[in-house]
């Protein structure tokens, strides 16, 4: 089950209806980080709301953002990504949600690049934000963190939200410019838009070739060491049960699925119409569009191996060194696995 991070803005808002949407099992979080009053409750009012119509759970949590700040000397901005990172990963530790998905977007993205720029950058900077990644905080590493609206924009986000009949509440302080981002959003902003009415989407595909470019210029290992080969170990004759109350422990590029959800496959290499659930995500996504969003180069998906459900070729049940589908993830019930390892080891 995934866990959606609901703000009560239009960009959460517009998360929330989508996975809504997809009709697949998840839950909500909101932060009332109690810095706007009134402004604050009504957030949390509406986002309860709407959890409340939809009879979607809606887990809430205030915080005492600002003495938060002061104890650790860190900015509001800072001590408010601290305080949800980290309640998202107990979060997930505490009810067993998948992942975690998050609004940020296409702007999002672009806001974040110009930032990087004007600060000082290397070459992490300027590859903007991925689709998925891992919560932020060093106890919570392994919680997936997943952006389904990267590849939209605030006006397409806007168009969605009024073509779904949305509510949503206006945060007052984003037309205050006493924040970076918000000068780079209320003031250098329209004057790119001036310039190119389709900079932010010019400034994502930048990004999206900046790291094609670059994972493309790095030499493809020795074929021994290739981490997409991969050895299937098969529970059988000697069966391996599965501890249900133990913990799952995934080194690097180890794969552990649930042998009787996946039952019989093939392994092959990537064919056309080939699609995957990632592993806590709302939805199908074909194979060919997430290789786009991890930057894998077009020789390199050539040589990624996958495992085939036999009942369905087109749908990848896991992509060796990378993930596993949602429909064969390890739960409480899981008595038998496959394990999936590097060749190398």
């Amino acid at each position: 089950m995934l866990l959606v991070a609901v703000s009560g803005g239009i960009d959460s808002m517009c998360l929330a209806e989508k996975v809504r949407l997809e009709g697949g099992p998840f839950a909500i979080a909101h932060c009332n980080f109690q810095l706007r009053g009134c402004e604050s409750d009504g957030d949390e009012a509406l986002v309860q709301s709407w959890a409340n119509a939809h009879g979607i759970t809606c887990h809430l949590r205030h915080f005492d953002t600002s003495a938060y700040a002061e104890a650790n000397g860190i900015s509001i901005e800072m001590a408010a990504r601290e305080l949800r990172y980290r309640w998202f990963g107990e979060l997930c530790r505490e009810y067993g949600y998948e992942g975690v998905a998050v609004a940020h977007n296409a702007n999002d993205n672009a806001e974040t690049l110009i930032l990087n720029l004007l600060r000082g950058t290397g070459i992490k900077g300027i590859l903007g934000m991925k689709p998925v990644g891992t919560i932020p905080d060093p106890d919570y590493a392994d919680v997936p963190l997943l952006r389904p609206l990267l590849g939209m924009t605030r006006e397409e986000i806007e168009a969605f939200a009024a073509a779904c009949g949305l509510s949503w509440r206006e945060d007052s302080t984003n037309a205050l410019n006493d924040y970076k981002r918000n000068k780079i959003r209320n003031l250098v902003f329209p004057v790119f838009r001036d310039i190119n009415p389709r900079f932010v989407e010019t400034l994502n595909r930048d990004m999206a070739r900046f790291a094609s470019e670059l994972t493309a210029d790095i030499p493809a290992p020795a074929p021994e060491e290739a981490r997409p080969c991969v050895t299937p170990i098969i529970p059988s004759i000697t069966e391996e049960v599965w501890d249900a109350a133990g913990e799952v422990k995934q080194p690097q590029g180890h794969l552990i699925l649930d042998a009787d959800k996946a039952g019989e496959f093939t392994i092959g290499t990537w064919e056309s119409g080939d699609w995957i659930r990632p592993l806590g995500a709302p939805g199908k996504k074909k194979l060919q569009d997430w290789f786009t969003d991890h930057h894998i180069p077009q020789e390199a998906k050539k040589r990624i191996l996958l495992l085939r459900s036999a009942k369905d070729r087109s749908h990848i049940l896991a992509i060796a060194g990378f993930c596993i589908d949602h429909s064969v993830r390890v739960t409480s019930s899981t008595t038998r696995i496959i394990a999936l390892r590097p060749s190398n080891q």
